[in-house]
């Protein structure tokens, strides 16, 4: 190869590396992200920056079937979407999530009873999770407040976890009569160490914003009044590097886990489909609801 063709092949690889000026970050009209008008989300496409709000502080943004769906659905859509080039999931209010929203199993029973019910919440729950780990782009969690449950779990399968000092974590699965989801049962083993793990998933240990940081489920804790600007100043910082090279670089680090987390993923839900129709279940769901009651 002579030096002439040699710059040319360079030049070449540094643009498929930059990605197409068409679609670009900030470059031109932006088509409306899929998942806008699902009840309970924000979602919002600016400067490359996908963002994803939960958005029923009235409910702790606690989440419904509709809401697991358009989340999935927008993070599926913004895979192939060269004008986006980091997503971010946050919360609307004080909370980041309260975890599922209970009525989810109690409110809309389709014909086929709570086996359909279970059926359906097992494969929307498997889709939502695959969508997260499946999504080749920087996923960045914005915890702006205290999460329960699967908001939770699903830290692991985010690249980039920031909270505020505001914030708590627990996951209260077996007093539910549930198991974990979220791919918890893989990834906090091997994030926290089995007895820190087993503490959170099996005694239903809440943990703090600086022990979840220390124990390495979160990336940074930054103050309440200051967190949305430190988190918008990286959001914006990874928005304009090279998105060829970051699809790469984090196809490179997932490589190993990602068959591994979806084979999780699939195990786990098949679980608590069964564990939704154990009387465990329906007996711990009714108990709570009915102390909500009072």
């Amino acid at each position: 190869m002579s030096q002439d063709e040699a710059k040319e092949a360079y030049i070449a690889f540094v643009d498929e590396l930059a990605g197409p000026e068409e679609g670009a970050a900030g470059s031109e009209e932006e088509a409306a992200p899929v998942g806008e008008g699902v009840p309970g989300l924000d979602v919002t496409k600016e400067g490359g920056v996908l963002t994803i709000t939960l958005n029923r502080p009235e409910k702790f943004n606690a989440l419904t079937w509709q809401m697991y769906k358009g989340i999935g659905e927008t993070l599926t859509a913004a895979a192939n979407d060269s004008s986006v080039r980091v997503a971010v999931l946050t919360g609307a209010g004080k909370w980041y999530c309260a975890g599922n929203d209970l009525s989810n199993f109690t409110k809309d029973m389709p014909a086929g009873g709570p086996t359909e019910m279970a059926d359906n919440g097992r494969d929307t729950l498997d889709v939502f999770c695959a969508a997260m780990i499946n999504f080749p782009k920087p996923l960045i969690a914005a915890v702006n407040g205290p999460a329960i449950g699967i908001p939770v779990t699903t830290l692991g399968l985010c690249d980039i976890v920031y909270c505020t000092d505001s914030a708590h974590f627990k996951t209260p699965f077996v007093s539910l009569g549930q198991s974990p989801e979220g791919c918890s049962s893989y990834v906090f083993p091997r994030t926290f160490g089995f007895a820190k793990a087993n503490e959170m998933l099996l005694a239903e240990r809440q943990i703090s914003a600086e022990e979840a940081c220390s124990g390495g489920l979160v990336t940074r804790v930054f103050p309440e009044e200051s967190f949305r600007d430190e988190v918008n100043k990286v959001v914006a910082y990874m928005a304009q590097l090279p998105p060829q090279s970051m699809i790469i670089s984090k196809g490179l680090i997932r490589q190993e886990l990602k068959e591994k987390l979806l084979e999780v993923n699939t195990r786990e839900c098949a679980t608590l489909r069964d564990r939704w129709l154990s009387d465990e279940c329906m007996t711990a769901i009714m108990n709570f609801l009915n102390r909500k009651k009072k």
